[in-house]
């Protein structure tokens, strides 16, 4: 990406960054990060990915001040996190994956408490336009305990918006909502991505990772094993599946084809699954073909971020 005057190559860099949680009665020392080198793009929606327990909630904790790291250095909007910790963590908005607010207060008094904690004049407020956009905008004079559980998220969000923040943190923000909130929540995100918000999001939905984000970073164990373009990382599995329906159904595999790595599926349809480098579509239909086995359609599978994260995690 181009780096514009007076704006940062880099939303978030680290450099080192390293946490170990001191031992306690109840649990040995952990080290959660072990030197996490990571530079997210201005201007992108960059996937942070891992299983349980990987690091990535206290690296974005590490990043909202509510962990202290033990070494290595971080810089939000190109601000030191050290030097300049109150002016770097209103660069960010963070919606944590916990729901917490005043269930006696409405969305329009919650987002100006928000506003007023950030020092938002309140002529610079834009309360009512976020909670438009999110479409909460029959609901801001409601109590926050009437909303659904989707609301409740939403309104999260809403609340990490009121500062106008370059930055947005979205820790598993699709958790329990429907698909249709799902999808009206990330073309807000989108819409704010469009306009020069980075945002960096964690996720379970692998699928929704892999069509929403440029970039995505595999944190495993406290350390980053992958960190590239999501098409890039897509590449990494140079393996496909040949999906074959023959003309007539098979009860078995079929003996001509031994030595192939061959599924029965329930519709009638096999599958091959092949590397890439070692043979190619058109070896397999040839051994179709001598095989006698009669093609009535075909299709090919490729391996998606699922596939992907697991390799990776495995180890």
């Amino acid at each position: 990406m181009a780096h514009q005057a007076g704006l940062p190559q880099f939303a978030i860099e680290a450099r080192g960054l390293a946490k170990t949680y001191a031992a306690s009665k109840k649990m040995p020392a952990k080290q959660a990060l072990k030197g996490v080198d990571l530079a997210i793009p201005r201007g992108s929606i960059f996937g942070l990915l891992g299983p349980n327990g990987a690091g990535k909630s206290t690296f974005i904790n590490i990043l909202a001040g509510l962990v202290n790291k033990t070494s290595g250095s971080a810089r939000i909007w190109d601000l030191d996190i050290d030097v300049n910790p109150r002016q770097a963590r209103a660069a960010i908005g963070v919606v944590p994956q916990e729901i917490n607010m005043d269930p006696f207060f409405t969305p329009r008094e919650s987002l100006d408490l928000m506003a007023g904690f950030y020092g938002v004049p309140a002529a610079e407020r834009r309360t009512d336009e976020i909670l438009d956009a999110l479409g909460l905008g029959d609901k801001k004079d409601a109590y926050v305990r009437q909303l659904s559980g989707g609301m409740k998220r939403r309104l999260m969000v809403a609340k990490a918006l009121v500062h106008t923040p370059p930055i947005l943190i979205l820790d598993e923000p699709t958790a329990g909502v429907d698909v249709e909130l799902r999808r009206q929540l990330w073309e807000y995100v989108r819409k704010l991505n469009a306009e020069g918000v980075t945002v960096v999001l964690t996720t379970h939905y692998l699928e929704e990772a892999q069509e929403m984000c440029d970039t995505i970073a595999i944190i495993n164990r406290g350390e980053v094993i992958a960190c590239e373009a999501t098409s890039s990382l897509l590449r990494r599995l140079n393996y496909r599946t040949l999906v074959v329906r023959p003309e007539t159904e098979l009860a078995s595999p079929p003996e001509g084809l031994s030595g192939l790595d061959l599924e029965m599926r329930k519709d009638g349809s096999f599958a091959i699954t092949y590397r890439t480098g070692e043979t190619s579509i058109e070896k397999l239909i040839a051994r179709l073909h001598e095989a006698g086995i009669g093609i009535g359609d075909l299709s090919t599978e490729e391996p998606d971020l699922e596939d992907v994260f697991l390799a990776l995690t495995a180890a």
